[in-house]
């Protein structure tokens, strides 16, 4: 005989409370919050190493990178940016447990720009906050360009779209213009870049906009300190 258990807890609503006092205790050290989302093979490790190219000798970047299994993902990283690989065990998207987990054993270190590399999934990442300022979704030009009318609750909560795989573009039936017009239907204030992790196309551009919201970040914190004062 099977009995059914009533827990009087909003679990829901404890993880919304953990992840905003994460973004508030990281933004209080002046360390922007990045999670990158999107389906499996976009290229986010590959995004994540040009971005620690072009950005690591001027800023102190940290990486956690989920993934069903393996750490695959963070041997890859591991050369170029502090990192911290999240095993889910089968789960299709991280937890603010597992992030809080991770930057534990990251060490606590004070950093400019913190990435999250989610699980490759456009539906179940979508609905989990992790404690981010800014998520930014991936779309690569092997996956088809009506991904965001398909997918509309990932693109409707990213700040960002990145269309990655660039070089790849002459060889492939995707269209640029149709892509942003259907992430715009839904989402009309995304910050759109063009990249390929392989020609270096975009990449300096998605690194300008990154220490721009960081600079963001740092005054709008020493304004509330000020404020305070």
């Amino acid at each position: 005989m099977k009995t059914a258990i009533r827990v009087n807890r909003d679990i829901q609503s404890e993880k919304k409370q953990r992840a905003t006092a994460f973004r508030e205790k990281l933004t209080r050290q002046g360390t922007l919050i990045l999670n990158l989302v999107s389906s499996p093979g976009t290229g986010k490790t590959s995004l994540l190493e040009a971005t620690a190219r072009e950005l690591g000798n001027r800023l102190r970047l940290g990486v956690l990178v989920g993934d069903l299994a393996t750490d695959r993902d963070a041997q890859r990283l591991a050369p170029f940016v502090p990192v911290r690989q999240l095993t889910t065990g089968g789960a299709c998207h991280l937890e603010i447990s597992l992030v809080e987990q991770g930057w534990q054993e990251l060490g606590e270190p004070e950093l400019d720009i913190l990435f999250i590399e989610n699980v490759g999934n456009l539906v179940c990442p979508a609905s989990h906050d992790l404690g981010e300022h800014i998520r930014a979704s991936l779309l690569s030009t092997t996956e088809g360009d009506d991904k965001p009318g398909k997918y509309p609750k990932m693109f409707r909560t990213s700040q960002v779209m990145l269309l990655t795989k660039m070089d790849l573009l002459p060889h492939l039936p995707f269209c640029v213009e149709d892509a942003i017009e259907d992430a715009r239907l839904i989402q009309p204030d995304l910050d759109i870049f063009t990249t390929s992790a392989i020609s270096g196309e975009g990449i300096p551009q998605w690194c300008e906009y990154l220490e721009q919201q960081r600079q963001k970040l740092v005054a709008n914190v020493r304004a509330s300190e000020n404020a305070t004062d």
